[in-house]
């Protein structure tokens, strides 16, 4: 059995991809799952959208539900499926509903 925290982030985070900045000052939630160190997920409305395109990939995790995934649309190119968002988390997990989590090798996150 999974253990799931989520708490929110002491600071907002900048999201930058690709040459641009998807939020300057975005408020996150940190979710802890197991042993492991926190994923960020920072908050949709604090994103600017308009970079990002929904794709076809979903993936399942028996802990957190169905995550959707979203490329980056940079002028240097498109970042396939470097987003996820679960869109009704299931459990534990339900404070993240309404976030986006980032591949960190496609995109830097950086406390501010």
């Amino acid at each position: 059995m999974s253990t799931i925290r989520t708490e929110p982030a002491a600071r907002p985070y900048r999201v930058e991809a690709g040459g641009v900045t998807l939020a300057a000052k975005a408020a996150a939630m940190e979710l802890y799952e197991g042993g492991r160190g926190p994923t960020i997920y920072v908050d949709r409305a604090d994103i600017d959208m308009t970079m990002l395109e929904k794709t076809d990939r979903t993936t399942t995790c028996p802990h957190k539900g169905r995550a959707s995934y979203y490329s980056i649309k940079t002028p240097q190119g498109t970042l396939a499926n470097a987003v996820w968002s679960y869109e009704a988390p299931t459990g534990d997990s339900g404070a993240i509903a309404g976030h986006l989590a980032f591949y960190t090798d496609k995109v830097t996150l950086t406390q501010v």
